[in-house]
């Protein structure tokens, strides 16, 4: 037996069965694992894999390649799993070559199956090449998910999904939503991603107009999903509930605060996510996890129903896998049904000319690799041969424009958003004082301290601020990235992360300040994973908006 495995006072491993002559030192270099795994021994975990890029470590949430990825997922462990080996088999490929599938079963229940490549290397020491991990499935992720159901809300217009027995009607029939906590549903409270307003919340008695629009559709309501905590996050973490994990890049935050229907969306759980953008909350998680997102023109979807946050930026919008279900999502909501017709305050969709501009001081802001791959992106979709067929869908490269200053905005931005989410949760808050974590405590604190006249004045320059961007846009597509970089790892520190909150905060506050509709189109890829091209249109061209969204993806070939 090991030291390790003796100190933890568990019997030795023996096979259940032996394929080859069994390698001296590999059982007691498995049981040390195990042991150490039990401990949550950081370092010896990280011993017992092969150092260098070429290590291997795979589960549901994806693929970790090299020592150091492996290194970073186990430190961000703050628990260990409790589990006894109930099977063990050897098969050995050559005396420096083992393959170990072992069988286990967690103290919670159910049976995991783990599967290692072992290798002996020079000085003797056997060490994992490769680990494929197979959990007990839950019943559901916890991280992703407040409330699940098969579905947990069948369309009134019948369903094609599983499980359903009824014929299918309209035009999204077949396709499943993840609501974000902040939408009612009837028969269920509203937890906006806090355990403790949850608890308080009261039960819905109708679905939220967004929600009783895509219900009219024909799409089943799947469950409703998680959120930061009241929604004052781009990042996607929650103290409570965990950070849902991110579909494209394992090991990286989600975003938010829209994660959880944006994971439920990229994982598969589900086809189309609802959420809400006040700050970025659809276009970050799209473009952290390769999705199409939506954020409405502001008031064009009614938000009764629905917890706000900061209502003079709060706006309703979409998150799938693919931009024609991204259109019909939008045209189910944004046409007639379900008191969704316009109105004087909610203004009829337009068509808007393909006609670009970018503002080089916003591209200047966003992360190296990000700037790189707009800037090929813009090459490819905009040939130097601007004359030629092929030279854009409108025969133009885009044209530089000087929104002005980007950090006036955005701390414009910051200073309205703040006010006005103390003004709606700071009571609440101001009774329950250690409900939020800290990084989010500090936002409503800074809301807190918001005078009056500091946000009276605040509000009066975003007037002129938006009177200015309507004539440099003067009705044209900026385009630029959804981020200012691919997702954070689990690992960033809460500094880290509000250095990359700050900066596409800069790079999102254009369209909240002006009410516009941005779409973001999963057309980029950095080292890091995914990056988003955001198009931002005037307001009430959001169904265009994706069409044209559409059109450069499919230039691209993506």
């Amino acid at each position: 037996m090991s030291d390790a495995a003796a100190s933890e006072g568990t019997e030795p491993t023996v096979p259940t069965s032996v394929v080859g002559d069994l390698p001296d030192g590999l059982i007691e270099a498995f049981d040390a694992y195990e042991a150490a795994l039990a401990a949550n021994d950081q370092e010896a975990l990280a011993a017992a894999f092969e150092e260098g890029p070429d290590s291997l470590r795979a589960d549901a949430a994806g693929l970790l390649v090299g020592h150091e990825a492996i290194t970073a997922f186990r430190g961000r462990r703050s628990q260990a799993p409790v589990r006894t080996i109930v099977e063990c088999h050897v098969r050995v490929l050559s005396p420096t070559a083992v393959v170990v599938v072992s069988v286990n079963a967690p103290a919670a229940g159910g049976r995991g199956i783990l599967t290692q490549l072992w290798n002996r290397g020079a000085d003797g020491v056997w060490r994992i090449g490769a680990a494929q991990v197979q959990a007990p499935a839950p019943v559901f992720d916890t991280r992703i998910w407040r409330v699940v159901g098969a579905p947990l809300v069948l369309s009134p217009a019948g369903s094609t999904a599983a499980g359903s027995t009824a014929g299918g009607a309209g035009e999204l029939a077949g396709e499943t939503v993840a609501v974000k906590d902040l939408f009612a549903v009837a028969g269920f409270a509203v937890g906006g991603g806090v355990p403790a307003y949850l608890a308080e919340a009261p039960v819905a008695e109708f679905h939220s107009p967004a929600v009783q629009a895509l219900l009219d559709a024909g799409a089943d309501l799947l469950g409703i999903a998680q959120t930061d905590e009241f929604a004052f996050s781009i990042a996607g973490r929650n103290s409570a509930y965990g950070t849902p994990p991110n579909g494209a890049v394992p090991g990286a935050i989600s975003g938010g605060s829209s994660s959880g229907p944006a994971s439920a969306v990229a994982l598969g759980h589900a086809t189309i996510g609802l959420g809400t953008d006040t700050g970025g909350s659809i276009r970050v998680p799209a473009s952290y996890q390769g999705l199409w997102g939506l954020r409405t023109t502001h008031g064009i979807v009614r938000r009764t129903d629905l917890l706000p946050l900061a209502p003079t930026f709060d706006t309703v919008g979409w998150l799938t896998r693919d931009a024609g279900l991204l259109a019909r999502a939008a045209a189910a909501t944004l046409g007639g049904a379900a008191g969704h017709s316009p109105s004087a305050t909610r203004p009829a969709q337009r068509d808007v000319d393909p006609v670009f501009v970018v503002d080089p001081r916003l591209v200047a802001s966003v992360a190296p690799d990000v700037r790189e791959a707009f800037a090929s992106t813009l090459a490819e979709l905009f040939p130097a041969d601007a004359g030629s067929v092929d030279s854009g869908p409108d025969g133009a490269a885009p044209a530089d424009v000087a929104l002005g200053d980007i950090a006036h905005l955005f701390e414009l931005f910051r200073i309205v958003q703040a006010a006005e989410a103390w003004r709606t949760h700071g009571d609440w808050i101001s009774a329950h004082p250690t409900a939020l974590a800290p990084d989010v405590m500090a936002r409503f604190r800074f809301g807190a301290s918001v005078t009056p006249t500091q946000e009276g004045d605040a509000r009066a320059e975003i007037a002129v601020q938006r009177e200015h961007l309507d004539r440099v846009l003067d009705d044209r597509i900026l385009l630029l990235p959804s981020a200012s970089s691919a997702a954070p790892p689990l690992t960033a520190t809460a500094a880290e992360i509000d250095v990359v909150r700050s900066g596409t905060l800069g790079l999102t506050s254009v369209a909240g300040i002006g009410g516009y509709p941005a779409v973001s189109a999963p057309v980029m890829q950095v080292p890091g994973g995914p990056v988003g091209l955001c198009l931002v249109g005037p307001r009430g061209s959001d169904l265009a908006l994706v069409e044209i969204a559409a059109s450069l993806a499919a230039r691209l070939g993506r």
